[in-house]
């Protein structure tokens, strides 16, 4: 990004970086599904969005000081360009550890004696869906694309992430139409991140102790709606409690997060599982895409249109997890019902046979 000269250059390379960033969610949810007990994919889930909210500090931070540097001192380069070589070369030298150091699967972790890996292997029993299977199989795809839960999961994320689409890419112009200067706004951003990783620890938390994950974690929403109601109804001259509202709306992720996680222990069979990832990621985005344009120049300063459809889709989420969890709840008694009856026998060893959850 840093070496573009010109709008079809920076058009080209941001598509390209949509594309190699494109593995990442879906990557880390495949990984922790197969290396981990199902108990502890939502804590590892929370654990990588969290990172979201560090980035969102240490991001904010940078950009400030080298803004402040800039205007200070000035530079040979515009300060944007520097911001990206700062966090191009991060990227590239955690990838490179990344593929270097880590395994597709236990059997091929090199720092994993042998019985160590069959000890791995054999730890991941319980989830039922074997360590990754290489074989493309079309009934599962057929099974994936029939599911209604792979829409309700596709539906979440389109409607949930149109407001991440444009609170992420508006950011800072919505600081700015509090009163504040663009530089200002690079800083004052940066404890959303911090409201990020709270909601994801304390909704993780109260979700396992509470043994209902999906719906403790719908609070997250509700306080970003309640943020972006603040933000809506409190008038221009009210700075701190229209910043205080946005702070609020970094609350969104944990709801997204938790379905990532239902996707990686609910959803069995490779194929199947990486279909229905795939389309929920495809879904979310199609949301980024989407957000950026309800933030209209015309509506400026306030956006009220982009702030009232930001809250529209998130009280549409809400409905639509609460149609995830009465239909998962409904699956279970089925399942239960059937595995009660006399004749039901359990296949030997079915957790390595890549069956799916039906």
């Amino acid at each position: 990004m840093a070496a573009i000269k010109n709008y079809s250059g920076a058009l080209a390379v941001r598509f390209l970086l949509g594309v190699f960033e494109a593995a990442v969610t879906p990557g880390f949810a495949l990984f922790t599904s197969q290396a981990s007990p199902r108990i502890y994919f939502l804590p590892l889930a929370t654990l990588t969005e969290r990172f979201n909210g560090f980035a969102q500090i240490f991001g904010g931070i940078i950009a400030y000081a080298i803004a402040k540097g800039v205007r200070l001192h000035g530079s040979a380069i515009a300060p944007w360009k520097i911001v990206f070589l700062v966090t191009g070369l991060l990227t590239t030298a955690t990838g490179s550890l990344f593929l270097i150091f880590m395994p597709d699967n236990q059997l091929n972790a090199r720092w994993l004696t042998p019985l160590d890996r069959r000890l791995a292997v054999e730890r991941v029993r319980v989830n039922q869906q074997g360590i990754g299977n290489k074989h493309f199989k079309l009934y599962q795809l057929k099974e994936a694309l029939l599911d209604p839960l792979t829409w309700a999961f596709a539906f979440f994320a389109l409607a949930g992430d149109i407001p991440n689409g444009g609170i992420t890419n508006f950011f800072s112009q919505l600081i700015v139409s509090f009163g504040y200067t663009p530089e200002q706004s690079l800083l004052y951003g940066t404890p959303g991140g911090a409201i990020e990783i709270v909601a994801l620890i304390v909704c993780g938390y109260l979700g396992d102790r509470c043994g209902n994950r999906l719906l403790v974690s719908c609070s997250g929403l509700i306080v970003a709606m309640l943020g972006m109601i603040l933000i809506v109804a409190l008038p221009l001259s009210n700075h701190g409690g229209r910043l205080a509202g946005y702070y609020l709306t970094q609350a969104s992720p944990t709801t997204f997060v938790t379905l990532l996680s239902l996707i990686a222990t609910n959803v069995a069979g490779y194929t199947k599982k990486t279909t229905v990832a795939a389309i929920y990621l495809i879904a979310y985005c199609a949301g980024n895409i989407i957000g950026p344009q309800t933030f209209r120049p015309k509506d400026e300063p306030r956006y009220v249109p982009a702030e009232i459809t930001i809250i529209c889709c998130w009280a549409a989420c809400l409905c639509d997890v609460l149609f995830i969890y009465c239909y998962c709840k409904q699956q279970n008694r089925t399942k239960a019902a059937l595995r009660a009856q006399p004749e039901y026998t359990k296949v030997e060893n079915q957790e390595w046979l890549d069956l799916t959850d039906r």
